[in-house]
């Protein structure tokens, strides 16, 4: 298992050095160990904002969100096995032709990811916060159980996501019943015996009162769940013959408005026949987004409810542009060569059926807003939200053409996205607290969404598109 791990470890570092550079990648944990280390000199202003105890609740909120977001092995589980990731997965397919099970196969590649997610993320947040303390009058020793508890909620996220969608992937109605025993319950605690359930989180216990009792329920939480899902795993799914009708025709005449609508067609019929777009909605979008109002909601004790309701829909916003990638995991520009279609072409389709997904963030917003009761903020709640994600889609054709899922981890691309959309971002925050009618403004954002897409265009039919 140790040598496996190991070969793992090296591969994940050569597929992503062979990518895009040895040095950016390596860059990647020193961009997040400055952006902690500067942060840290504005602890004192933010104490001054936040209430005590709100700062702790947002920083491991933020980590437990990391790993709901990347915990979704029960789902790449069968991809992994099966060698659909090509020579990036050709330990993990070594099941196939070596005398080791495929649970420990699994269990080691989520070991790897996990090990890996805690050195590019945790690790030097942290260390950026150590270095910073005795600048900013803290003890070491905060560094160290932030260290706990920050890994702590990152594996709390990671291993109910990862439990959740592995039992998604085994049965969709035991998932169902399970997904709604876990809602009622939470619901039946916070908003019927009014039990404040953030403090309930193992984690954050531990930061505020450490003990070795709660440092063993913190880890039972994140154990068990996990050693479960392993145990459920399989990459051999006993499904019946499926049996479709052509769908590509009367979609195609249904989006014929489209500049390209047999390519959007098809980008849609891929997400809903791989089974991905239930999956990815719940998820990676569903999922942390309940867990971002929760937070929000939280936290509306100091920030008026109609800025909660507008700071929730720039949010929202965000994690809707990443829609972009369950678009792009299917197939490269590499499978279009034999085809009459450019890289703008197949980028437009993309942005095409990205619009017809938006219905999912648009008819959430609507439907957060009236339930709380926010009615009046529904216009510029519903236009920040999808200015934003228009513009965060931008932001990434521009820098990642076809690739966004493959070019994350390279620091060059990622510093730049974070310019470009936080500095937005933090704008229309400004202006929807000075008053909730200025964030229609963002509408203006399309016009720069507009350039970057024609400049990437260019630049990626530059890249993509072989020379003859």
């Amino acid at each position: 298992m140790l040598k496996l791990f190991v070969n793992m470890m090296k591969e994940e570092w050569r597929v992503h050095s062979t990518m895009f550079g040895s040095l950016s990648f390596a860059l990647f944990p020193v961009m997040i160990f400055g952006i902690a280390f500067m942060g840290s000199f504005l602890l004192p202003l933010f104490r001054t904002v936040v209430p005590p105890g709100y700062l702790s609740i947002i920083i491991h909120a933020i980590f437990l969100l990391l790993g709901i977001m990347v915990g979704g092995f029960g789902l790449l589980g069968m991809e992994v096995m099966n060698r659909r990731f090509g020579q990036a997965s050709l330990l993990s397919y070594s099941a196939r032709s070596l005398p080791i099970s495929e649970q420990e196969i699994f269990c080691t590649f989520v070991v790897k990811d996990t090990v890996y997610y805690l050195v590019l993320w945790v690790v030097p947040f942290v260390a950026g916060f150590a270095i910073a303390s005795p600048f900013i009058s803290v003890p070491l020793s905060l560094s160290l159980l932030l260290f706990l508890t920050l890994t702590l909620s990152f594996l709390t996220g990671l291993a109910l996501i990862f439990f959740l969608s592995t039992v998604y992937a085994r049965s969709k109605r035991v998932f169902a019943a399970l997904f709604v025993t876990l809602l009622t319950g939470w619901a039946a605690l916070y908003l019927v015996a009014g039990i404040n359930t953030v403090a309930l989180f193992p984690p954050l216990q531990l930061f505020h009162a450490f003990s070795y009792d709660m440092l063993l329920a913190a880890c039972a939480v994140v154990i068990i769940p996990s050693a479960i899902a392993v145990a459920l795993f399989t990459s051999e799914y006993t499904d019946t013959t499926k049996r479709f009708k052509n769908a590509i025709v009367p979609l195609t005449k249904k989006l014929s408005f489209f500049p390209y609508p047999p390519l959007a067609a098809k980008d849609l019929i891929d997400l809903l026949r791989s089974g991905s777009f239930i999956g990815q909605t719940l998820f990676s979008f569903l999922i942390p987004l309940w867990l971002l109002w929760f937070l929000l909601s939280v936290l509306g004790r100091f920030i008026p409810p109609g800025d909660v309701l507008l700071l929730f829909a720039i949010l929202t916003g965000v994690i809707a542009s990443t829609m972009y990638t369950w678009l792009t995991m299917f197939d490269t520009f590499s499978s279009y060569t034999c085809l009459p279609v450019g890289v703008p072409a197949l980028l437009e389709s993309k942005i095409c059926s990205f619009a017809v997904l938006q219905a999912i963030p648009a008819a959430f917003i609507v439907l957060v807003t009236i339930a709380s009761g926010g009615v009046a903020y529904l216009v510029p709640a519903f236009v920040l939200c999808l200015s934003v994600s228009f513009y965060a889609l931008a932001v990434t054709i521009w820098l990642t053409g076809l690739s966004p899922s493959v070019l994350v981890y390279d620091v060059k691309v990622l510093f730049l996205y974070l310019i470009l959309v936080g500095i937005a971002v933090l704008a229309l925050i400004a202006l929807a607290f000075v008053n909730p009618y200025y964030a229609t403004g963002s509408v203006l954002l399309f016009l720069p969404a507009w350039l970057l897409v024609k400049a990437g265009f260019t630049k990626w039919e530059i890249q993509d598109q072989p020379m003859f």
